[in-house]
């Protein structure tokens, strides 16, 4: 997958676990983005977002400060507008659909790299069950 312009392919990374933070940077350097940052928390993510401007947010909803959805507000509010893809367990069905913000793509891990880049938005190749 290759992003269409400069700011689509750049990138913050979310997650309160250091190994969730490594798969995902390196899941999305496999689709050729750039992570301009990464965070253990919302407080963080947010000030980092505000000075990135990442084209992706990719969140994990288990983080070490704030929620998801102080995420997704600050995101829905910047400009411009990330492309939202929240991680979820998928043994624990996720309430993220439910209030007045959404992510653009909920993931459920355990996922395959093919989801991964659909959730990232661009044409994916085909693979024989990657």
């Amino acid at each position: 997958m290759s992003p269409s312009s400069a700011g689509d392919s750049t990138a913050l990374v979310v997650a309160g676990d250091e190994e969730t933070r490594v798969l995902l940077r390196g899941l999305l350097r496999l689709h050729h983005f750039r992570v301009v940052g990464e965070a253990e928390g919302a407080h963080e993510a947010i000030d980092l977002m505000r000075q990135t401007s990442p084209g992706v947010l990719v969140s994990d909803v288990n983080l070490s400060d704030g929620t998801y959805s102080d995420l997704l507000e600050a995101a829905q509010g910047a400009e411009p507008r990330p492309r939202v893809i929240l991680v979820v367990p998928s043994s624990r069905p996720h309430a993220a659909a439910d209030g007045p913000l959404h992510p653009d793509v909920v993931l459920q891990r355990p996922f395959r790299i093919r989801q991964f880049a659909e959730a990232l938005g661009g044409p994916v190749a085909e693979t024989p069950s990657a």
